[in-house]
């Protein structure tokens, strides 16, 4: 973690060809570290934050009056950051019968502000909770009585986590976790709040910058889709193929328990939706034996989407599990015990995430908590499939080699595709792609559930949601469709996004059908495209190109009138 003083350096360097993003920091204490702090991370991740900083407890004056400042600056981010400070002295003025509403009062006021904030200013959310505050008037007691303020913190923090879960562009910042992280006396110094209104420490500033750009960071599309994991002292203790299966640290005995503990983690993000692959130097066949029959496993090769155990250089290895997976190195973590592999596969990849993990095994888990490398905001059903669907498209790989005619192999996998609008059930996951599509996305824009509930009734888009299933298994929804009714006979496509696990596969040609086919049946004469550079969709340039569309200045014209459906194998279903 960057100490203050290095993020405050940050704000000398050059922004320009960053992504620009509009913030309003609105806080009931002061907050001008902060917000340097949140800038200068920022620029770490790749980010030209622009903040609007209010003026210290001027909260309620920005939210409800609309000539206000946060108004005229219109962010697409409000941090509001109210502190347990100012709560507390909220409380001490309450009569005896009134202090256990106080949590009921507070969380009326933060719902008002939030819808406020939502529906005039369609901003998303970002709220501090409430670091804990113990004023010790009932010692061990405030935990049974509601007119605590402990009592009360706590409930409205708990508030706030069923508040948030009903409400997507409602977001926690978790401050509370902070301080349990590094301790109450690095969060908050008492003698610079009494003198500067100032709640957080220096210290703590990188921290609470840090968890706020992990969900900027999630909410652009920047998060880790996969673990890779080594075994020999990382996934169990000591070494296979010298040791034997029957020697193997693992279990819940000595340092055993430490493994064990590990693999119980790898597999709830896995659970989550996290794709697990190993990429160990061993024979396969021996590194597969724990897996197959140690009794002590918690990990199985049907939790393990791709694996890859051979004496090869570990950068090429994590390569062919790339190719394999096609996602963004970016998007991968690479957990190994030896610092020499973890050097070579870094100096290799640049772009890959490599934990610095501590000698001792028993500080593995705690020492990655801190980094939070698997922030998320969103989670569906389907995450949880997420392993089957790789390893799948194994199989696929494994078959498509057999094949000397690619038309062939496609025809072979009976391909069908079911096509919708967007609807209540499949809105989780069109988000949830939204937010996770990169480089198959033509202009990148992000949509969360509450958006595309409203696109679903919207009059003046059509919206199509695809699915690709084959032989082999179902994908699941792979492919969104937003088109924009224009008054002139155009349709203009706002979003075309895809999962890169069905690239190849004539999905594009389908999809330009369907858009056509409802082109025709509605009337529209043009469909326009657009293709919006980022720094991961370069896959993406010619898209248009390549689909027969016509460069017309910025923008790509398609005539119904000329068109002719474009072959594929994919059969509606």
């Amino acid at each position: 973690m960057k100490e203050f003083a290095q993020l405050k350096k940050n704000l000398k360097n050059d922004f320009r060809g960053l992504k620009k993003i509009k913030i309003a920091l609105l806080g009931d204490t002061a907050t001008q570290f902060l917000n340097q702090a949140i800038r200068g991370i920022g620029f770490d991740h790749g980010f030209d934050l622009e903040i609007l900083e209010a003026d210290f407890n001027q909260i309620e004056r920005q939210v409800y009056d609309p000539t206000s400042e946060l108004y005229e600056f219109e962010p697409e981010f409000v941090i509001l950051f109210q502190s347990s400070h100012k709560l507390l002295g909220k409380y001490n003025k309450l009569k005896v019968e009134e202090q256990s509403s106080l949590s009921f009062n507070e969380m009326e006021s933060i719902s008002s502000i939030y819808i406020i904030l939502s529906e005039k200013l369609k901003a998303k959310v970002i709220f501090l909770n409430y670091s804990e505050i113990n004023d010790s008037i009932f010692g061990n007691f405030a935990n049974k009585t509601e007119s605590s303020f402990l009592f009360q913190l706590r409930k409205l923090n708990f508030n706030l986590m069923e508040f948030a879960s009903n409400h997507p562009n409602f977001y926690i910042c978790d401050l509370s976790s902070i301080q349990n992280q590094i301790g109450k006396e690095n969060l908050f110094h008492p003698s610079v709040y009494i003198n500067t209104e100032m709640v957080l420490s220096i210290n703590s500033l990188p921290y609470v910058a840090s968890k706020i750009l992990d969900i900027i960071n999630a909410i652009n599309g920047k998060i880790k889709k996969c673990v890779i994991l080594d075994l020999d002292n990382t996934t169990w203790g000591g070494i296979i193929g010298d040791d034997g299966v029957e020697n193997i640290q693992i279990g819940s005995l000595g340092i055993g328990k430490a493994f064990t503990e590990f693999q119980y983690w790898v597999k709830k993000l896995k659970n989550r939706g996290i794709i697990v692959a190993v990429c160990s130097k061993n024979t396969e066949s021996v590194a597969k034996v724990p897996f197959e029959n140690h009794p002590d496993m918690v990990l199985r090769l049907d939790d393990i989407s791709v694996f890859i155990a051979n004496w090869e250089n570990k950068a090429d290895n994590i390569r062919q599990i790339q190719s394999i997976l096609n996602i963004g190195f970016d998007s991968m973590v690479f957990l190994d015990d030896n610092p020499f592999e973890r050097n070579i596969v870094r100096e290799n990849i640049p772009s890959i995430c490599v934990p610095e993990l501590p000698e001792d095994p028993a500080e593995y888990l705690e020492y990655l908590y801190t980094l939070n490398l698997f922030e998320t905001n969103s989670f569906s059903k389907e995450d949880n499939e997420r392993t089957k669907l790789y390893q799948i498209e194994a199989q696929r790989a494994t078959v498509q080699k057999k094949f000397t005619n690619e038309g062939d192999f496609l025809k072979s996998l009976n391909m069908l595709s079911l096509v919708e609008s967007f609807n209540k059930f499949n809105t989780p996951r069109v988000a949830q792609l939204s937010q996770r599509s990169n480089q198959f996305n033509l202009r990148t824009v992000r949509y969360n559930e509450s958006d595309i509930e409203l696109l679903c009734t919207s009059k003046e888009h059509a919206t199509f949601a695809f699915t690709l299933e084959d032989k082999f298994g179902d994908n699941g929804l792979i492919c969104v469709i937003i088109l924009e009714k224009r008054d002139n006979q155009e349709l203009f496509i706002d979003t075309w996004f895809m999962s890169c696990r069905v690239l190849k596969r004539g999905m594009e040609n389908f999809v330009l059908n369907t858009i056509v086919n409802f082109a025709n049946e509605n009337n529209y004469k043009k469909i326009i495209g657009e293709y919006i550079p980022s720094s991961k969709n370069e896959m993406v340039e010619n898209h248009y190109l390549n689909l027969g569309f016509n460069q017309k200045e910025s923008f790509w014209e398609l005539a119904i009138d000329k068109y002719k459906s474009r072959e594929n194998e994919i059969k509606i279903k």
